[in-house]
């Protein structure tokens, strides 16, 4: 699919951006919903566990998802899923769970789209629209999992450093006093390294699930 040429479509742009805020409002139930499941009840009790993808926004992730989509790329983030981690059933690991929850559920999505159009509509034309919600879901899907990996807080990538290195970590305390103004400086000014991080990072999903 040429994405940046079909996002230039007025119709294509707005089912893109419909489905990566759905997509972003999954990301974050299942951070939400893994922590539930090891016995947490921050994300209810707080009113996180819906997939009502208005709960899940962040205003400056929405606003950079908008932007992202009017440069054919197509990613962002929700509002940090709230969770207490001494309430986790597995403790240190189980924040590792939790972080990685977010990421797993976009490649599930990128798996049951990109195997239905392989091999239930194999041949289906790019300007079909069933075809092109299936290619959105896919792609916006493994872009949001891949962005999300960076190691730089406050995506998913820095809490799954914390618990493999250990929260106390120098480079996990570094992480969190300047992760989200690194993060502000790659988005402003780094665009060239985001993209070859998420655009490979694409690639090699697609490759590995056999769907490139």
């Amino acid at each position: 699919m040429n994405v940046d040429a079909a996002y230039q479509q007025p119709i294509v742009f707005l089912l893109g951006f419909a489905v990566l805020i759905l997509s972003v409002g999954i990301h974050e139930f299942a951070h939400v919903y893994a922590a539930y499941l090891q016995g947490d009840q921050t994300g209810r009790l707080m009113g996180r566990l819906t997939l009502n993808p208005i709960r899940h926004l962040d205003p400056l992730g929405t606003a950079f998802m908008f932007v992202s989509m009017l440069a054919g790329v197509g990613i962002g983030w929700g509002k940090p899923a709230p969770f207490n981690p001494s309430a986790l059933r597995y403790h240190r690991w189980g924040s590792f769970f939790v972080a990685i929850a977010g990421p797993i559920s976009n490649i599930l999505f990128v798996m049951i789209a990109g195997y239905t159009y392989k091999y239930l509509f194999p041949g289906l034309p790019e300007n079909n629209l069933l075809g092109l919600f299936l290619g959105l879901v896919m792609l916006i899907n493994a872009g949001l999992a891949i962005f999300n990996l960076l190691p730089i807080s406050p995506l998913d990538g820095s809490h799954l450093l914390e618990a493999i290195l250990g929260i106390g970590h120098p480079i996990n305390q570094f992480l969190r006093r300047y992760g989200f103004f690194i993060l502000l400086g790659l988005l402003f000014f780094g665009q060239r390294l985001i993209s070859a991080w998420v655009v490979g990072g694409i690639r090699f999903l697609l490759t590995i699930l056999g769907l490139n």
